[in-house]
């Protein structure tokens, strides 16, 4: 792990060293160029700029050229310190860097590096030593998207120059090939050839619409996920997709969420907003009664419709949405109680997960950030007591984590569940977080054992997350091949001619019997583009009867992987589905 450690960091290091590269290019190539921020990134790295020339796809190449000509000099990367005085000087004509330095604690000295004699840039590095050093990595510029100064709408529209990069050209080819294998899965094409979900602008951007197979799916992850939390002891409850905007005032999510939440409705003299999440609902609905410290832990779910305000530029499909379905609960419980029952989410995820066939994945323990800590309610010692907290459990349990401060919820830390998808993102599936803060601001309490009024603690945690972006995972990990159980339509019987339709029927009213999801194709279409049809629509199995199989009763099937068999009987094939089905069988 410390090898891998190692080389991840040499590897962040480089891109950082081309991104400067490429600044410099930039700058070499379109002088009237303003530099901003230009990171490593998880396949490369990018820069955004501020450039009144749009970059062109056809200009990628002399982009690139003009590094490799930058590389070929061998120019030491060198830090230099300077004061903020001396920095602003440097970066007059810059009102982006100028912004940044302007933020620096008083009396902070800046840190710069130079590349050459010629190109310097504000950056507190590592970098390599040497341009020497990147001559044989791999680099492609692939995209120059737009982008807001520091993701504000309110800010001007920069562009960002993307480029991939790798320590050799066998990894940036392999890296690219298998993007565009990646492609033909995207949930987005696939949605739409499966009969999953549509947009429509006259609906509104952002608004998944959730056609019969997409219904389908929802309602068996729905009914699945609700059937493992009752056998938990979850208690499921409704609450309204609104909310007056006291509600979030009260929970502290109108000073923090706001911007990302719908605008307020005024009605009755009243306010109201479509709601962000579940958890102030959920919290006076714990409210609503006295609890004693018997009734410990109160674990209530809900299947519920949530909406935000996404920005138009970062909605994706069902991954990115204005309006999405989480699988949410919180557990209300005393501080004896905390390490048991994430005990029991971290269980409950492995047993989820060991049912979809989800092997890469990882936790990651969320903290806030230490240095920016106004963004985050509550106090210190509060914060300080979750994050140890969660921190102790997690060890207890065994499982291999990291930590990442910057990504705790505004009111408290947590742990995520990173999944690697089809297309090589980490995705967060799964969430349990733990929260001393809006106990406080409900005033929640309950009866201990002493007959005096305690705060209980509550746990928020989602297993599938949102079901939207759980189905674009699940569409694009499995390339649109869902198992036997989860498929929307499980079996297609395909009649060879019209006299073989009323035995056709006779099948799918005994499957239907069995409460299998079963469909007829009884068109007058010949047999092989009803079979390329339904293969296309990925159904996992096609029943095919002639004449041969009218007269003994039995069933010509054709299977995933080229499974072809003839002479069977129904009953022996309903029995080989439910077993199928009842083993989840990937």
């Amino acid at each position: 792990m410390e090898i891998k450690d190692e080389k991840s960091q040499e590897l962040e290091k480089a891109r950082h060293s081309l991104a400067h590269i490429l600044a410099k290019a930039l700058i070499s190539l379109y002088p009237q160029t303003k530099l901003t921020i230009g990171p490593a990134i998880e396949d490369g790295f990018y820069y955004d700029i501020d450039l009144d020339k749009s970059i062109t796809p056809e200009e990628y190449g002399t982009i690139e050229k003009k590094m490799k000509e930058i590389l070929n000099k061998g120019e030491a990367f060198t830090r230099k310190v300077v004061s903020k005085d001396e920095a602003l000087k440097l970066f007059k004509d810059n009102p982006y860097k100028c912004e940044i330095i302007n933020e620096l604690p008083e009396g902070e000295e800046v840190s710069l590096y130079y590349t050459g004699d010629d190109f310097f840039d504000l950056c507190r590095g590592p970098h390599v030593e040497s341009s020497r050093n990147l001559q044989n990595y791999a680099f492609k510029i692939h995209a120059v998207n737009g982008a807001y100064w520091r993701g504000s709408e309110k800010n001007k529209m920069l562009q960002r120059v993307y480029c991939y990069a790798f320590r050799t050209k066998k990894e940036l080819a392999d890296h690219i090939q298998m993007l565009e294998e990646a492609k033909k899965n995207d949930h987005r094409k696939l949605g739409k050839e499966l009969g999953i979900f549509m947009f429509n602008e006259l609906v509104g951007k952002g608004l998944p619409m959730y056609l019969p197979n997409g219904f389908t799916l929802r309602r068996i992850l729905s009914d699945y996920i609700m059937e493992k939390e009752i056998a938990q002891g979850y208690k499921h409850v409704m609450t309204p997709s609104l909310g007056n905007v006291d509600l979030y005032k009260t929970s502290g999510h109108w000073d923090h969420y706001k911007d990302d939440m719908f605008p307020a409705m005024e009605l009755d003299e009243e306010a109201y907003v479509l709601r962000p999440m579940n958890c102030p609902h959920h919290m006076v609905m714990f409210k609503n009664s006295m609890h004693s410290y018997r009734d410990l832990p109160i674990r209530i779910a809900e299947i519920a419709n949530d909406f935000r305000f996404e920005d138009s530029g970062n909605l994706c499909g069902l991954e990115r949405a204005r309006a999405f379905t989480q699988n949410d609960s919180h557990i209300f419980c005393t501080e004896s109680q905390i390490a048991q029952e994430i005990k029991g989410v971290i269980t409950l995820i492995y047993d989820v997960y060991k049912d979809f066939g989800f092997e890469k994945y990882k936790f990651r323990l969320s903290l806030r950030d230490p240095n920016n800590t106004e963004k985050y309610f509550g106090n210190d010692k509060l914060w300080e007591e979750s994050e140890n907290a969660l921190r102790e459990i997690i060890k207890s349990t065994g499982v291999d984590y990291y930590e990442a401060p910057g990504e705790a919820a505004f009111y408290g830390p947590k742990i995520d569940v990173q999944v690697r998808s089809a297309l090589g993102h980490d995705v967060t599936l799964s969430t349990v977080q733990l929260d001393y803060q809006l106990p406080e601001k409900f005033e929640l309490e309950y009866i201990g054992e002493d007959g005096e009024r305690h705060r209980p603690v509550v746990i928020h945690r989602a297993i599938l997350g949102s079901l939207d972006r759980f189905i674009a995972f699940l569409l694009e990990e499995r390339k649109g091949l869902l198992s036997l159980w989860l498929a929307p339509e499980q079996v297609r019987v395909l009649p060879l001619t019209d006299r073989n339709n009323d035995y056709a029927r006779e099948i799918v009213s005994t499957l239907k019997g069995e409460n299998l999801r079963v469909e007829i194709d009884d068109r007058n279409e010949k047999i092989g583009y009803k079979i390329r049809e339904a293969l296309s629509m990925k159904v996992p199995y096609l029943i095919i009867v002639g004449d041969e199989e009218e007269k003994d009763k039995t069933i010509s099937i054709r299977g995933r992987g080229f499974e072809n068999k003839s002479g069977l009987k129904l009953s022996d094939f309903i029995e080989r589905l439910e077993s199928e089905i009842k083993s989840k069988k990937i």
